[in-house]
């Protein structure tokens, strides 16, 4: 079987499970995981310099294949020490109320969501954005609350519908929680 399998993965996604499983599974196969922003990884999805790719809200279509993995929940990251990091979640009718608080950009197609976070942690603003981007980019001196009526964002393991790499069902089959001796 042809080696590596190269799987792209956005910030805030966490593969790390996936690759202990198929080391396990496969202990002389190489899987490649290469971290970039989604721009980055839909271009190399197109360009076969990744085999597939794990991306924030992308549905199949005739180019590629899309398997939905899990939703994320947004929240407020916030200053520490400011109003929002005083409430234990906000709506955004709530962040509006919040005299002088400006809400952040966060460009998760082309960015990570860092430069937000750096942003808020020198009281910028506020930023919302998905809990695991909030999550890998944490710092002490912001805070994270949830927002209780954003908008959810979705993972999805995504693959060009030709010319699929032949180890794609196995990648598959272990992001989808399928044992070894199971079959599709």
């Amino acid at each position: 079987m042809p080696d590596p399998l190269a799987v792209a993965f956005v910030p805030g996604v966490t593969p790390g499970k996936w690759q202990r499983i198929w080391r396990e599974r496969r202990p002389r196969g190489r899987l490649d995981l290469v971290a970039m922003h989604q721009d980055a990884a839909l271009a190399s999805l197109d360009d076969g310099t990744v085999h597939m790719a794990l991306l924030r809200d992308v549905s199949a279509d005739d180019a590629r294949h899309a398997i939905a993995l899990y939703r994320e929940s947004p929240v407020v990251v916030a200053p520490k020490g400011s109003l929002v990091a005083s409430l234990d979640s906000v709506s955004l009718a709530e962040l509006a109320e919040v005299d002088d608080v400006t809400v952040l950009p966060v460009d998760l197609i082309s960015g990570s969501g860092a430069d937000a976070v750096e942003l808020v942690a020198a009281n910028v603003g506020v930023a919302v954005m998905p809990q695991s981007v909030a999550r890998a980019h944490s710092r002490r001196d912001v805070v994270a609350r949830p927002l209780t009526d954003g908008v959810e964002t979705g993972i999805s393991l995504v693959w060009p519908t030709a010319g699929a790499h032949p180890l794609v069902d196995e990648f598959i089959g272990i992001v989808r929680g399928r044992t070894p001796n199971s079959s599709r």
